[in-house]
Parts: structure tokens; C-alpha cells; sequence
């Protein structure tokens, strides 16, 4: 069986786990392979997963490759989504061409690199990596915290990650969410942006919150 359907499998698998969906019927109807059965039956003859009657779970080593899989694959979309600005119906066919080459030093790059995000764009989480528990800083981060942002700087927001859910909304109603751009006018005692033409001022707190990308050069016309 190719090693891109085996793992297609566990990655159908940990996804349905997330949804607490993941009984082995379910596991049959979900998947797009007409050879599912048999992907099914080789996963449990290496030891990746196992089953009891409609239950269907991971071993450790399944687990692990599930885990590393998913993990490529969402940081890939995370990858198409911030730096190239690809369209959100076509990242999801390259993340799954992508998430069987990526080597797991390459992989920890991209994930320091965008700032070790916590959801893919789809909201979905990415399975932290060591470089995440490490907080590696060898490669400056694309997305970053507003409060480590430069004042003067004009960014676009990539994702709010809130300690408090309700401050989404309070967010929301003055401006501030994904995908807006703004610019940082100061960071102490409080931090202040330019929404449009409008000046917000944000708790250092939940600025910590708010990870940007650093918006492009404008070039003058003349």
C-alpha cells in the first residue's frame, strides 16, 4: 500500500477524533479511498492503529505520524495562506502534497518563521512542535505579537488568540480582527493603533494577543 494512503488514513483519523466523530463506520463513510478496508486492515498489521468492535484508536507510533502529518498540513495552509496570500480553495490541495515531503527540521523553520501559530486557517489547532516549546528565535518570526511590533509600523492582522473568548467581540465591534490592517502609533502605557482613521487604545494585555504581518512597502506614485 503507498505510504501517501496509509498516512492520508491517519490523518482522516485524527481529524475525526478532533470532531469526536471517529467510530469505525465513521471512519469507512468519511473517507474518499475505494480501498479504505484494506488501508485499514494494513494500519493495524503495523501497529498504528487499533480496534475494538466500532472503536478505533492510535497507538503510540500511529499517534506520532498522525500527529506529524497533521502538523505539516496545517502549517503548510497557515504558509499559503499568510505569506503567499493564496486563495482559500486552493491551499488545501497543495497542504496535502506538501504535508508528505516536509521534513520535521523544515518543518519547525516554517513554524518559527510564522510565529509558531496556534490554528491553521481554518481555525483548526496545530500540534505544537519542539521548536514551540523552545520558543527558537534563530529565524525571525513573519507573524508576531503587536507589542513586539516596531512603533510606526503597519501590519495586517493574521489571528487574535484571546485568553478571553468575549474580548473577541469587544475587538470586533471597534475595528479590530483578522485580516485588518493597522498601524502601531505607541506601546507605552498602553498600546495605540490606527484603525482606518480611526486611534484605538489596547491593554499591553490583550495586544499580546493580536499577531500581525508586516504589511508591504507602499512605493510612491508620481
Amino acid at each position: 500500500m503507498e505510504q501517501e494512503r496509509l498516512e492520508e488514513a491517519l490523518e482522516l483519523l485524527w481529524v475525526l477524533k478532533e470532531e469526536e466523530k471517529d467510530s469505525l463506520s465513521r471512519f469507512h463513510a468519511c473517507s474518499d479511498d475505494d480501498e479504505i478496508a484494506s488501508i485499514i486492515r494494513e494500519l493495524q498489521q503495523k501497529g498504528l492503529i487499533k480496534i475494538d468492535g466500532e472503536n478505533v484508536d492510535f497507538t503510540e507510533e500511529g499517534r506520532r505520524i498522525a500527529r506529524g502529518i497533521v502538523r505539516r498540513h496545517r502549517l503548510a495552509e497557515r504558509l499559503f495562506a499568510d505569506v503567499f496570500e493564496m486563495k482559500e480553495d486552493t491551499i488545501h490541495e497543495d497542504a496535502c502534497r506538501m504535508e508528505h515531503i516536509l521534513s520535521e527540521e523544515l518543518t519547525d523553520s516554517v513554524c518559527t518563521f510564522l510565529g509558531h501559530p496556534p490554528t491553521c486557517p481554518h481555525g483548526k489547532p496545530i500540534p505544537r512542535g519542539e521548536c514551540c516549546r523552545r520558543y527558537r528565535v534563530e529565524l525571525k518570526p513573519l507573524v508576531r505579537a503587536l507589542t513586539d511590533f516596531e512603533v510606526g509600523q503597519t501590519g495586517r492582522i493574521v489571528y487574535i488568540v484571546p485568553s478571553d473568548p468575549s474580548r473577541l467581540n469587544r475587538l470586533n465591534s471597534i475595528g479590530i480582527n483578522a485580516g485588518t490592517e493597522i498601524r502601531l502609533l505607541q506601546k507605552w502605557p498602553s498600546v495605540v493603533v490606527q484603525v482606518d482613521e480611526t486611534t484605538v487604545a489596547l491593554d499591553p494585555d490583550i495586544a499580546k494577543e493580536i499577531f500581525v504581518k508586516k504589511a508591504p512597502s507602499r512605493v510612491a506614485e508620481f
